[in-house]
């Protein structure tokens, strides 16, 4: 099993100084990565003006060229990848509930790399290994379901991979399972919470991390202190532990 220890990358116990050099380093070579191998970011920067050797220092990132939505779905759906075809090992895509999807491809690679990321936000919010994970993101094309479910293995913890919906069992598993980690959307743990209430359950679940208005009725809700994760509840990392 592995240990909680052992998940500290040592780029995690380095000074101010250090992280921001380091911050750099990897910085411009994903720079020199996208000019070298993606045409459209030689194309974009060229246009700016900027070369990845032109990035400096942190503050040197305005100086180039945003991408946005608009660019991905213009290159949609293998033209903005860095890598040949027969690296992919896994897509994942947005809904595409406002236009093509963005499409994301993962190398093996990434996905290791994806899973550390993701066992390491877990110990930081107090997962340890031995611990019961119930994942409550969606699986499929959406990318949270799967990489809260690796994450978690990565770790050393039990998965449950309840996937999202189904609530009423979700309720039933969470109470008959006892997972002493949820991994969920801020939305749909509130949704849980009204289960709760519904089943007429006198315990619902755990500390949660999540934004600030939706922190609010959580708290009250799971009658437990608020573990704060991002402002935005669309990009909160939420792992709510007893």
């Amino acid at each position: 099993m592995t240990k909680a220890a052992d998940l500290l990358d040592p780029a995690e116990r380095l000074d101010p100084e250090g992280l921001r050099a380091l911050q750099l380093e990897r910085l411009r070579g994903s720079l020199r990565l996208a000019y070298e191998r993606v045409p459209f970011y030689r194309e974009s920067f060229d246009k700016a003006g900027v070369h990845p050797d032109d990035c400096r220092s942190l503050s040197d990132l305005a100086r180039f060229p945003f991408t946005t939505k608009a660019d991905l779905r213009a290159n949609y759906p293998y033209g903005m990848f860095a890598v040949p075809r027969d690296r992919i090992r896994r897509l994942h895509a947005s809904s595409g509930t406002t236009g093509r999807p963005t499409v994301v491809g993962y190398t093996e690679g990434d996905l290791s790399m994806w899973a550390d990321m993701v066992a390491r936000s877990i110990r930081a919010a107090g997962g340890r290994p031995g611990d019961t994970a119930h994942v409550a993101y969606g699986y499929g094309l959406f990318t949270g379901g799967l990489g809260a479910h690796y994450g978690a293995e990565r770790l050393g913890c039990t998965v449950i991979p309840a996937s999202g919906g189904m609530t009423s069992r979700q309720v039933t598993l969470i109470q008959d399972l006892k997972p002493s980690i949820i991994m969920v959307t801020p939305s749909y743990m509130l949704t849980l919470l009204d289960e709760f209430e519904r089943q007429g359950s006198t315990r619902a679940p755990p500390r949660c991390g999540w934004g600030s208005s939706a922190r609010s009725r959580g708290r009250s809700g799971c009658g437990r202190r608020s573990r704060s994760g991002s402002r935005s509840t669309r990009s909160t990392y939420t792992g709510c532990r007893r």
